[in-house]
């Protein structure tokens, strides 16, 4: 820790936000290849429990990427760095009583399981969108992969820079077998007795 850091206690804790709004705050971390369908999933689960009167906030990899981490590369190290911004950011959405929904490919087992401990394991929901590497780029509609293929991107996830998938997430979706419908549905359920605040 560095000297001379002594961290503030408010006198409105997250406990307190947590009662005022009337349900529970967390971090749902979604992961998965580019094209996977993770921002689409994660944006019609924000609008549901938008919808249900649930306080919510998305952080999104290209947004983050657009300001808070605008200065960062997609090497190994940076995309580390990247990783424990979002947690730690992840985090103070949480403390503020907000369920915070993260999409971000993520890609190594262990910047996953750092962003965890960060967020206090019990308040991380982790969800794998299994979406396999030739449907993601069958549609590629950034065109990021034709671009890593022809060799423009270096260490682009999938290509050429690894991405290890979760061996036992909360939630894993299927994209090529669920309709986005049925993917939310099947979160919300899951979701539906942590948001149950109790005092």
């Amino acid at each position: 820790m560095l000297k001379n850091i002594i961290k503030h206690t408010y006198h409105v804790s997250r406990e307190d936000r947590n009662s005022q709004n009337g349900h529970s705050s967390f971090v749902i971390w979604f992961t998965g290849l580019s094209g996977s369908g993770k921002s689409t999933i994660a944006n019609q689960l924000e609008k549901k429990l938008f919808d249900l009167g649930i306080k919510t906030y998305s952080l999104d990899g290209d947004n983050i990427r657009s300001g808070l981490n605008k200065g960062l590369s997609f090497t190994e190290e940076d995309r580390t760095e990247n990783n424990r911004r979002i947690a730690e950011v992840a985090k103070l959405f949480m403390d503020a009583g907000l369920v915070t929904i993260t999409a971000f490919i993520s890609p190594l087992a262990e910047d996953r399981e750092k962003a965890k401990e960060v967020i206090g394991d019990e308040d991380f929901i982790e969800i794998f969108v299994n979406t396999p590497l030739e449907v993601c780029e069958e549609r590629d509609v950034k065109g990021l992969y034709k671009k890593a293929r022809q060799g423009e991107i270096k260490n682009f996830t999938g290509i050429s820079s690894p991405y290890e998938a979760p061996v036992n997430p909360d939630i894993e979706i299927k994209t090529e077998n669920e309709r986005i419908e049925e993917s939310v549905e099947r979160i919300f359920q899951v979701l539906k007795g942590k948001l149950a605040y109790n005092e």
